[in-house]
């Protein structure tokens, strides 16, 4: 099987200021492999996947890393350099969260510390099964615990954006750990008031299993090194998934009077199981505000360890992709996405079922490209189903 490919070996994770690349990183007996991510001041810069001899990664192949690095130091010191700006936006920070206490646990200390800085800290509790989420947010005062009854992951998003008092609210998910200069990341690029969404870089907190391995190498959150800003004249709407990825993500509250709440038939706890972060990035475009990257803003991102969770991940993005795109002829009615839609499905979808099954070299393994067309098909019913689903939840169907 795939999984017991001796390629996929644990492979370790660590982090490194360009500043100390004349230092070896050591104590990695365990590894024959270090994904480095490199860091200059809080801006991630670069990665490499580096061989670890003897249980470090040598100078010698640190420092040619940082000779392709030279470019993205060069920007970063330079913007570092410019003059300072005005008095960033105040920010709320919403974590939500369902059944999920040991991730939370490990959330919760980096958000704390936010709050403890003045910030406002939300967790929103997405119909629980029990009072784990609760207890543990009781343990620290100057987070906001907040129970929402309705399922799905959109519901909990919305009551966050609803609730919250800052200017911008800052998303990320309970599977992350936030790096302690990201929240002031995100708010630097709000003095644009064009600028409706600002996401940021995730990178792995671990790659310890081969589903893990796998999903970072072909799937990973992270959307390169270099600053970006996006709007309608450089980025299609329905090309939205470029810009990142809702577990780093924060958004302008008086914005959602011309972009709207996450539209609640989509993403997590519901058939869709996916795609209301891509949704809600389409429609910040095609409502003519700009979006940015901003790799300075970063979180750590715990990734599915095992293989039947990978698998049902991966099914879930073929379901919500469609699932959104549904969405975008029905309700926005753009027709561009029939188009873009049947194009991504032959040639992406098709084209990598039938290489897995011919078993091509370098193809997705094939469990996991049957898992994404079938929820890629089984998308757009999926879509409708949810949204009758959430009408008559909320009494409006």
């Amino acid at each position: 099987m795939w999984m017991q490919h001796s390629r996929y070996k644990p492979i370790a994770v660590r982090e490194l200021q360009v500043t100390q690349i004349n230092q070896p990183l050591t104590d990695l007996a365990d590894y024959k492999q270090a994904l480095v991510v490199f860091r200059h001041g809080v801006a991630v810069v670069g990665q490499a996947w580096l061989p670890v001899t003897n249980g470090r990664v040598t100078v010698a192949d640190l420092r040619l890393v940082e000779v392709r690095l030279a470019a993205a130091i060069w920007q970063r010191t330079t913007n570092e350099s410019a003059p300072p700006k005005r008095s960033m936006p105040t920010a709320s920070v919403v974590i939500c969260t369902r059944d999920r206490p040991a991730d939370l646990a490990r959330c919760l200390p980096g958000l704390a510390q936010l709050a403890d800085q003045g910030h406002e800290v939300l967790v929103i509790d997405n119909c629980p099964s029990d009072d784990q989420a609760r207890n543990l947010v009781a343990r620290y005062p100057q987070v906001r615990y907040i129970y929402e009854p309705r399922p799905g992951l959109n519901v909990a998003r919305n009551r966050g954006l609803q609730t919250a008092q800052g200017e911008i609210v800052a998303f990320t998910d309970d599977d992350a750990i936030v790096d302690p200069g990201w929240l002031d990341a995100l708010r630097a690029n709000f003095n644009d008031p064009t600028v409706a969404l600002v996401t940021g870089i995730t990178m792995p907190i671990e790659l310890e299993t081969p589903a893990q391995i796998w999903f970072e190498e072909s799937n990973g959150f992270q959307r390169g090194f270099e600053r970006r800003v996006f709007d309608v004249q450089s980025l299609d709407p329905v090309g939205a998934g470029r810009i990142g990825a809702g577990v780093n993500m924060a958004i302008r509250r008086a914005a959602l009077q011309q972009i709207g709440l996450f539209d609640e038939a989509l993403d997590g706890g519901t058939p869709a199981m996916s795609g209301g972060d891509q949704e809600f990035f389409y429609r910040v475009i095609a409502r003519s505000y700009r979006a940015v990257y901003e790799p300075a803003a970063l979180v750590w991102h715990r990734h599915r360890r095992e293989w039947a969770d990978l698998r049902r991940c991966i099914e879930g993005y073929g379901v919500g992709l469609f699932a959104w795109w549904t969405r975008a002829f029905l309700v926005e009615g753009d027709w561009t996405v029939l188009k873009n839609g049947s194009m991504w499905f032959v040639q992406h979808h098709v084209r990598e079922a039938a290489r897995a099954i011919l078993q091509r070299p370098g193809a997705t393994p094939r469990d996991l490209a049957l898992a994404e067309l079938r929820g890629a098909l089984a998308g757009p019913g999926a879509y409708l189903r949810a949204r009758i689903k959430a009408r008559e939840q909320t009494g409006k169907g």
